[in-house]
């Protein structure tokens, strides 16, 4: 998946934040907010540094298509940062 991001070096450090949108109808359970996620096929547009007029991104970046995204409960291990296994997708009794 990818998420629209942006970046901007901050002296030493970098600041950096993923886009949200409204949430669509099929994770409202979750939240009121999700990630806006990026269809790859825009990926390379996205990460161009050239690009940097807000209406040429409008144009070059598309949405996925949210019905290609799906959502099914997993493990509380998700929630420590300890925890780094492929176990941590696995669905788990909601």
């Amino acid at each position: 998946m990818f998420f629209a991001g942006l970046w901007e070096p901050a002296g030493a450090e970098t600041c950096c934040a993923i886009l949200t949108e409204p949430v669509c109808a099929a994770f409202a359970f979750i939240h009121d907010r999700q990630p806006v996620v990026l269809d790859p096929e825009c990926r390379w547009q996205w990460l161009d540094p050239e690009l940097s007029d807000r209406e040429t991104i409008r144009k070059v970046a598309r949405r996925l298509n949210p019905d290609r995204l799906i959502a099914y409960p997993v493990s509380l291990r998700v929630n420590r940062p300890a925890n780094d296994d492929p176990s941590l997708i696995d669905e788990v009794e909601g």
